[in-house]
């Protein structure tokens, strides 16, 4: 993932920035409790692909 791609991204409905979380290929929007996938280096920032985090996990 481009680190200048990484840095202008936010999310698009709190517009908070988001974390790279490799391993799983997903940007993490910590105060929604969204992940946001990542398909082919494309991130979908679209809200219904995100997937909602469980209260039990960590980013």
């Amino acid at each position: 993932m481009d680190k200048k791609l990484l840095d202008i991204l936010a999310c698009p409905i709190c517009k908070q920035p988001l974390l790279y979380k490799k391993d799983k290929k997903e940007l993490i929007c910590k105060l929604d409790r969204l992940a946001y996938p990542i398909r082919d280096d494309i991130p979908v920032m679209l809200e219904e692909e995100a997937r909602q985090l469980n209260s039990d996990e960590e980013y």
